[in-house]
Parts: structure tokens; C-alpha cells; sequence
């Protein structure tokens, strides 16, 4: 399966997906402003059966948004003639770049370019969009329906589920209504608006053709299926019911050619809700973690197992030191129920699990030996949770410094003390920070959060010196912050 992330034709982003832990129902933006809520009952057009999209466009398309990021090409990723990989001379993009691309200073490369699109979820200025479409930008700009242009500040960017919320300064400004994708049926019209190829509010439709689609590069998420019309910059763009309500964001299409094929994929907008509430709350997102390996099963298999048909998640590996094993769970186990929801697979278990907090209890019901038992489990945290180290606008990946971090973990760091780079962009790759850096200090100061190393940051002068381990070796790095 050639599944794409459809942000742009000229900057392609691999993120991979995981769901993400409910936190409450989503935040209310709308504070002391107004909210001019757009939604659009259905019309049925004068052709009996076929659905009249003309009065849902023009309410829920003002707020609809055009978002472009540009991030620094770091020099060892340059070409021999300046430009870098999807810029370089074999690339297909090459020419149009070099015609309609901003002058160049002699010897600089280009900055990399995507974009895609979004929408607005608050009167004050709070945009969803895909994180693939901001990802490692350095600058990121939200342009209006009706042409106003704004620098965005990026509060969150989780790439577990693809979702970034992003914050512009304006106010009174027209939203969305959310909707319930639980509703959705298989079959239903839904229409797509953004900014395939650069060409703002372009309107698609089509059906939902099929609902919690589980794909290989999708981890977690359920994604919608559909057959609108979906093309690079559509990225991060809504997902709207007749009613104009948004059910989903389009993220995906599977594709031979770049272009579409028919087959769209759109993350459930009650996920990247729930995403938001974490981004804007916390900085981050935490996800539940039962700490097996499972697949699903076949008839075979089901059959081996004393099962008349294939269900459940076949447990094939346990972690040691993870929930699942201090609670007792085995490989062979085949986990029939968690929490009282029937499992089918092994992908609505991932969900399931990923979507609890950390901490929780809950009751995983097994078939074992052919005989079914229920034990009592306490989630931990998974992995792979980030932290911005800045919150200045114009840095998908942390602010001034231009780093996202975490804290180093136990096994990995032994009696060392620092935070390990997730992501790098702006100032510290223009350094030679790279991704798997461990962060010790700043200057002599030394650092083992995310919040010391934010704190440290925030109050440095222009020109700082990290003390960075890399491999066996430990060197200073030398920063302008500008």
C-alpha cells in the first residue's frame, strides 16, 4: 500500500500515527468573543437524490485556511547546485522552483517549502491543521479566505496522530461547528475544502466509503475513507457532513502516481479534538500502555486457540516490567474484551489502550488455555511524548532554540543527566544540532528537563554554547539565537 501524506509536492513528511489519550471534552475557545459558528443545513438540489453543496460552501468556507511553512535546508542535505534533495536538478520540481522561487544569495540553498491547509476551531485564532503540513518549519503563515495574511504560532504539533494546532493573532473570526464522525454512515455525502496544488478553497465531494480503517502507516488512528477527491495541500483541510459540520481532517490518500486515485483518508475529528485539549493544556500528549506485542488472527489461528471465529488480539510478546506482565498477561494469551468493549484485532486494541490515561485501571478479559479470566490492569505511559523547549511563535519544533525534546530515559542514560533532541529546526540545526543529541547544559549550566532547558533559553543572550553528547563524544555547540 503506497499511502501518502498529502501536504505538498515539494516536501514530503513520514509521520507515524498512534491515537492518543481522551482528556475531556474538547476546550471552549470562545472566551469572550463571539463565535460565528458556520454550518449549513442540507439543501437538495432540483435533480432528485443529488444533494446541492452551493449554500454549505458559502457558510463553512470563510473558515477554511491556506497555511504555508518554510523550513531552513540544512547544508549537508544540499545538492551539488545548492539545492536540496526534492530541489535538486533531477527532481521534477527543479525547474518550476528555480523560475518562481525567491532570489538566492550566492552560495545559500532555498528553504524547503510545504503547504496545505486548515481551518479555524476559534474566534480568537486557534487552527487545526495535519502536523506533516508544519512539521520542522521554521516559519509558518495562516492566509484567510478573504486574503489576510498572518505569521502563526505553533502551540502544539503531536505526530502520534498527525494533529497540530497552530494560533494566529486576529479576532471575530468565523469557525467551524464540530460534528459527531460516530454518526457518519458508510455511503454518506462529505465534502472537502482547502488547497490542493496552492488553489485556495477548492471545493471536493464524494461518500464515506468506509469508517475506522486501520492503515500500515497509520498506527492508531481510525481514519474515514472516502472517495472526495483529496491532492497534495489538502493536508490538515475539513472533512464537512451536509450539515457543515467537520467530521474529520483529511490526511492521507493512497496513491501510485502523487495525485489521487480515489482512496482518502481522514483523522475522526473527535481524535484531533482531543488532541487539541492536550496541546493547549499540557504541551503534549500522553498515551495509555499495556506493554505487549499482539496480532490478529486468522482462522487458523482461531481455531488453535479454541476460538469458533477470529477475534480478539493473540498476544505474541510481553515487556518485561510493563503493566501487562506485573498483572500476569502471557504470550498465547488471546485478549477477548478490555475495559468491556469487545476487541475484534489487534489494531482496535492499540486504540483502545492508547486512548486511556496513564494510570488508569482497567479490566482485560483473556481466553487462556481455553479457559476465559479477567485481570485487573494499571496503565503506564507510552514512550515518545515531547516537549517543546520554547513557545515563541514561528518554530514548529521549539521556539528560539528550535529543538523538541524529552527527557532522557533511565536505560539510555545511566548516571548521565540531559534531554534527548526529537526534532531540530531553526537556530540549532543551523548549528549541526541533529535528531539523537543528548542536551547536558547551557553554557555551564546543566539541564535534565524540558522545562530547565526552556527556562535556560528564555533568559539567554543572543549567543549560547550547548554542551552536547553525541556517540562516545561530548563537545560544545555554539548557538545564535538571533
Amino acid at each position: 500500500m503506497n499511502l501518502k501524506k498529502i501536504a505538498t509536492p515539494t516536501l514530503a513528511a513520514a509521520i507515524a500515527v498512534a491515537a492518543l489519550a481522551y482528556h475531556g471534552k474538547h476546550a471552549d475557545w470562545v472566551g469572550d468573543a463571539q463565535a460565528t459558528t458556520l454550518a449549513a443545513p442540507a439543501a437538495t438540489s432540483p435533480v432528485v437524490g443529488l444533494p446541492d453543496f452551493t449554500d454549505l460552501v458559502t457558510r463553512t468556507s470563510p473558515a477554511v485556511v491556506n497555511i504555508s511553512a518554510t523550513r531552513t535546508v540544512p547544508a549537508a542535505d544540499r545538492g551539488p547546485d545548492g539545492f536540496s534533495g526534492p530541489f535538486g536538478r533531477d527532481s521534477p520540481y527543479h525547474e518550476f522552483f528555480r523560475r518562481f522561487g525567491p532570489p538566492l544569495p550566492d552560495g545559500e540553498a532555498p528553504n524547503a517549502r510545504s503547504g496545505g491547509s486548515g481551518f479555524i476551531v476559534s474566534p480568537d485564532g486557534h487552527v487545526l491543521t495535519n502536523a506533516h503540513v508544519v512539521a520542522g518549519a521554521d516559519e509558518v503563515t495562516v492566509r484567510l479566505s478573504d486574503k489576510r495574511e498572518f505569521r502563526a504560532k505553533v502551540v502544539g504539533a503531536d505526530e502520534g496522530s498527525d494533529v497540530a494546532l497552530l494560533k494566529i493573532d486576529a479576532t471575530n473570526l468565523p469557525v467551524l461547528r464540530v460534528g459527531d464522525p460516530e454518526r457518519l454512515k458508510v455511503g454518506e455525502w462529505v465534502i472537502a475544502i482547502g488547497s490542493p496544488f496552492g488553489f485556495d478553497n477548492t471545493v471536493s465531494a464524494g461518500v464515506v466509503s468506509a469508517k475506522t480503517r486501520s492503515l500500515p502507516s497509520g498506527g492508531y488512528v481510525p481514519f474515514i475513507q472516502t472517495d472526495v477527491a483529496i491532492n497534495p495541500g489538502n493536508s490538515g483541510g475539513p472533512l464537512l457532513n451536509l450539515n457543515g459540520e467537520v467530521v474529520g481532517i483529511n490526511s492521507q490518500i493512497y496513491s501510485q502516481s502523487g495525485g489521487y486515485m480515489g482512496l482518502s483518508f481522514a483523522i475522526p475529528i473527535d481524535l484531533a479534538m482531543n488532541v487539541q485539549d492536550q496541546l493547549a493544556h499540557d504541551g503534549k500528549v500522553t498515551r495509555g500502555r499495556l506493554g505487549v506485542g499482539v496480532q490478529s488472527l486468522n482462522q487458523d489461528l482461531a481455531q488453535s486457540f479454541g476460538l469458533e471465529s477470529p477475534r480478539g488480539a493473540l498476544v505474541s510478546q510481553v515487556e518485561d516490567g510493563m503493566p501487562a506482565a506485573r498483572a500476569g498477561i502471557r504470550p498465547g494469551d488471546v485478549i477477548l474484551k478490555f475495559d468491556g468493549q469487545q476487541i475484534e484485532d489487534s489494531a482496535m486494541l492499540s486504540r483502545l489502550v492508547a486512548a486511556r490515561k496513564p494510570g488508569e485501571e482497567v479490566d482485560v478479559e483473556l481466553l487462556r488455555e481455553g479457559r476465559a479470566q479477567t485481570i485487573e490492569v494499571s496503565l503506564a505511559e507510552a514512550p515518545g511524548a515531547s516537549v517543546a523547549a520554547a513557545d515563541e511563535p514561528g518554530a514548529a519544533a521549539g521556539g528560539r532554540l528550535g529543538v523538541v525534546v524529552r527527557e532522557l530515559p533511565a536505560a539510555m542514560g545511566g548516571e548521565r543527566q540531559g534531554v534527548v533532541v526529537e526534532a531540530v529546526s531553526g537556530p540549532a540545526a543551523r548549528a549541526g544540532i541533529e535528531a539523537g543529541d543528548v542536551i547536558l547544559a547551557v553554557n555551564s549550566q546543566a539541564v535534565s528537563t524540558a522545562a530547565e532547558l526552556k527556562a535556560l533559553v528564555a533568559r539567554a543572550p543572543e549567543r549560547i554554547a550547548l554542551l552536547v553528547a553525541r556517540d562516545d563524544a561530548e563537545i560544545y555547540v555554539p548557538v545564535s539565537l538571533g
